[in-house]
């Protein structure tokens, strides 16, 4: 009985989710323009909820409160300051371009301004991209899964158990989501992230109450919260006792300062909010370039306090815990909210909260889906088996690549869990949850220069531009060490290697890992995406359009 509320809440939300989803599909619309962008008739408050619900993933929900109790202060919502100035750039550069070529997929437009080869690439790369960084998220959802299964028997799951259980949410979640979004296209995706959006309001509201009057508000919190960088809103990054090379190093290779948010995620959010299908299909249902506008603006500017509350989550989280000490306690950052959820509050309002980690995984995973599908589609199977296609046999089409996504993205989900078990040690995670930082600087560099440019940048140039801004990045991030890394896993003794490789100053190795050398510079997540992309756009530039006779 003590788990019936919760399970009444679970159950109510997924019937809610998708009976509103299954609904939105009775308008079978028999076109890719009304499945993929809703005939641009949706309303510019919708569209808000869902860039809001397609942004909160998982990964947010559940990671950012860690983020908070590790760093007990606020410098990770720096970040958001930048994703507000890119959301305005976004929308006054790039939305009117895309409304004015009428494009479905966004990577029509780079069809028309360089050429088909730049199209198919840049389509490739989000397709690939979006497939390993969505899948792999869908893992962090059913963390909080694993634990409640814990929480229910007393015992700690075996890695057999743990693997079958994450499979198993992984499935279900993916599952349920696919009804509606095969079925309703755009339009259940956005209404259901409508309700999504709402849902995982009133779970951070009342996970903030709780803890607020669990900790004993302002006057509790304050007792704990002594140290120097406690509650620090902003950090600059700038030791006063170094040269300026040195404090550039030191930024490059820091996650949190001002410089990041100002410079660094700027470029990222132009990246995922201006080139990435996922995000840019929900803008363009909006009825035009003005609404879509308003609704990218707004959600930056709602991302503040949001972003502020997860960070405060948190911090209270690690306040609770010293005043109430609980051995068990988990470390990784997905865990630590979710433990605090299963454990600290009441039945009924325990379902809640699950079904706001929920919301976050569907609301992700149904954009994901929408997107995928429509730029697959509407990129590679029109041009090679539907050019002549009835609007009926598109529409199939998708529907169709909408469920084969779905498995791919399950499979990518479960391959993520079982690898984070059975390898807790092997560094292949950082690599697939940060990926679009590797790939999407590329993308951003190309939109820009045939938004910046009328004659630069031609079909063989934007791909060796790619390609210099991906390898560019990789190596500044150090990803062929930590491919290193992970192929070692837990068995593989490449000792010989190594060595060899050390001996050369390609890397360093020490704590049981291999390191990029010290002469190197190496830069952290948030700078991925502006190097990419200054990258990719020089290269480009280089080449120039012949000139129409």
């Amino acid at each position: 009985m003590a788990y019936f509320w919760d399970a009444f809440a679970i159950l109510a939300y997924f019937i809610l989710v998708i009976g509103v989803g299954l609904a939105s599909a009775r308008r079978r619309g028999q076109n890719m323009r009304e499945f993929s962008v809703g005939s641009r008739q949706l309303p510019w408050w919708a569209v808000l909820a869902s860039i809001i619900a397609a942004e909160l993933s998982a990964a947010t929900f559940l990671g950012a409160p860690g983020e908070g109790y590790h760093l007990r202060n606020f410098t990770y919502v720096q970040l958001a300051i930048g994703t507000v100035i890119a959301r305005v750039i976004v929308a006054y550069l790039f939305i009117r371009p895309f409304y004015d070529n009428n494009v479905v997929s966004i990577y029509e437009f780079l069809q028309i301004r360089f050429g088909v080869a730049t199209r198919n690439a840049a389509s490739a790369v989000f397709l690939v991209t979006r497939l390993l960084a969505s899948g792999t998220r869908l893992y962090v959802a059913a963390v909080i899964v694993v634990l409640g299964y814990e929480m229910v028997h007393g015992v700690a799951a075996t890695d057999g158990e743990k693997v079958w259980i994450y499979g198993t949410a992984v499935l279900l979640v993916t599952a349920l989501t696919t009804v509606y979004t095969a079925a309703g296209g755009i339009r259940a995706v956005v209404w259901t992230d409508v309700i999504q959006a709402t849902v995982m309001g009133g779970a951070l509201l009342y996970a903030l109450a709780s803890l607020w009057f669990g900790v004993g508000g302002w006057t509790g919190a304050h007792r704990i919260l002594t140290q120097p960088d406690d509650l620090k809103m902003f950090a600059s990054g700038i030791d006063h006792t170094k040269g300026i090379l040195d404090n550039i190093y030191d930024i490059l290779g820091s996650e949190y300062t001002i410089w990041a948010a100002l410079l660094g995620s700027v470029f990222t959010t132009m990246a995922t909010h201006g080139t990435d299908q996922d995000m840019v299909q929900r803008m363009l249902t909006a009825k035009d370039h003005h609404k879509s506008r308003l609704a990218l603006i707004l959600s930056g500017l709602i991302d503040i306090p949001v972003n502020l509350a997860f960070a405060f989550i948190g911090i209270l989280i690690f306040v609770f815990y010293q005043l109430h000490p609980d051995p068990l306690l988990p470390v990784k950052n997905p865990e630590i909210f979710s433990y605090y959820i299963l454990h600290q509050l009441p039945p009924g309002a325990r379902g809640l909260l699950v079904a706001g980690v929920l919301a976050t995984a569907m609301g992700s995973l149904s954009t994901a889906l929408n997107a995928l599908a429509t730029s697959f589609t509407q990129d590679f199977w029109v041009p090679c088996w539907g050019r002549d296609a009835e609007p009926y046999r598109v529409v199939r089409a998708v529907r169709w690549s909408t469920v084969v996504f779905a498995l791919l993205l399950a499979a990518v989900g479960t391959i993520t869990a079982a690898v984070v078990v059975y390898s807790p040690h092997a560094r292949i995670i950082p690599i697939v949850l940060g990926i679009f930082g590797y790939t999407y600087g590329s993308l951003l560099g190309i939109f820009l220069l045939g938004l910046t440019t009328k004659n630069r940048g031609t079909e063989r140039g934007n791909l060796i531009a790619m390609l210099a801004g991906f390898i560019g990045v990789a190596i500044w991030s150090g990803l062929p060490w930590d491919i290193l890394n992970a192929v070692r896993g837990e068995s593989y003794n490449l000792s010989g290697t190594i060595i060899t490789l050390s001996q050369h100053g390609l890397l360093q190795f020490k704590d049981g890992y291999v390191h990029p050398p010290d002469w190197l510079v190496q830069i952290e997540f948030p700078w991925r995406v502006m190097f990419g992309t200054l990258t990719t756009y020089a290269v480009a530039w280089c080449f120039r359009q012949n000139p129409v006779a």
